[in-house]
């Protein structure tokens, strides 16, 4: 005879739900007797789900411990998704001010089978990153994210107030087009009402956010990651740098981090434009990539290179 799923699933409930049933209470709460209870809880654990019974008395139906994941039943690789996911958003930083992720990690160890739970603490014990810990990078208040999250999603201006880099503290109406998480931290750009243009703000320099009632429309094929990287990648430098590789875009961009240059393709090769303070650490990065490259500019640049080329060949002569 087959059992009703959902009456399957409800004493699955009811065992999550309280420490320990007797038979006759499941069998009252579900409609059925205690016979039915028997064969559900068979059927449970031939799902996987292991369901302790005890004659007597005081007998009755348990959950066995370590298979209890309020409020969802993971499958071991669902859990153990959940915990690496954790682990590296709080190695990169991609966390808020709030200490959840610890939290949220020590509330699942505790509910993973016991297999289960050791055998993720080696993995997490002996895992190396290559991207450094940004342990110093201040983080944003989680009220700050949820809130720009939902305006993004709703397309409602909020009111911002900003702290800059120099401290001081301005009131901005903007119109948040999207959020990025990049390098350690979070960003949000849009349009900027009192600048008149789309800006970028960090998001752990906003002390205040409030949603606001007017809407917007988001620019036709805007990237948000694309501007965020671009404007970071623009600060300004001494010297403004264009160089044309003889490459593969993806070459280039998996070796050129999008804060360090702006990269395109072009007709004539994959073009780097950049700012830098020092003309010889230019000269060395270009050296380091190993690729063809034609400086466009400035002329200062080809000196720079041509001084580095010079040391490598009295160190090769050495």
């Amino acid at each position: 005879m087959s059992h009703p799923a959902s009456r399957v699933l409800g004493m699955l409930e009811l065992l999550q739900t309280h420490h320990h049933l007797t038979g006759a209470d499941l069998g009252a709460r579900l409609g059925v007797d205690e016979r039915t209870v028997r064969r559900y809880a068979t059927t449970l654990a031939d799902l996987g789900i292991p369901v302790a019974a005890a004659r007597g008395r005081y007998g009755g139906y348990r959950l066995s411990p370590g298979y209890k994941l309020p409020p969802l039943m993971l499958t071991d690789e669902e859990a153990a998704a959940v915990v690496l996911g954790l682990i590296a958003a709080e190695h990169l930083g991609l966390t808020t001010e709030a200490p959840a992720t610890g939290l949220a990690l020590a509330k699942i160890r505790r509910v993973l089978p016991t297999n289960l739970a050791e055998r993720l603490a080696g993995v997490q014990e002996s895992l190396g990153f290559t991207v450094d810990r940004r342990a110093t990078a201040a983080r944003p208040a989680t009220t700050t994210l949820l809130t720009l999250g939902a305006a993004a999603r709703a397309t409602r201006r909020v009111s911002l107030t900003y702290r800059s880099w120099k401290g001081a503290v301005s009131l901005r109406e903007v119109d948040p087009y999207g959020l990025v998480f990049h390098a350690g931290r979070w960003y949000v750009t849009g349009f900027d009402h009192r600048r008149g243009e789309i800006r970028t703000f960090r998001l752990d320099r906003i002390t205040a956010v409030d949603l606001g009632e007017a809407t917007f429309v988001v620019p036709d094929g805007f990237d948000a990651v694309g501007h965020v990287t671009r404007s970071l990648a623009g600060v300004p430098y001494t010297w403004e740098v264009e160089v044309l590789f003889e490459a593969d875009l993806a070459q280039v961009r998996r070796r050129v981090p999008a804060t360090v240059a702006e990269i395109t393709e072009t007709g004539d090769g994959v073009l780097l434009k950049t700012r830098a303070q020092s003309l010889p650490g230019m000269a060395q990065m270009l050296a380091g990539l190993g690729w063809p490259f034609r400086i466009v500019g400035p002329p200062e640049l080809r000196d720079a290179v041509r001084e580095h080329a010079e040391r490598l060949t009295e160190h090769a002569a050495r």
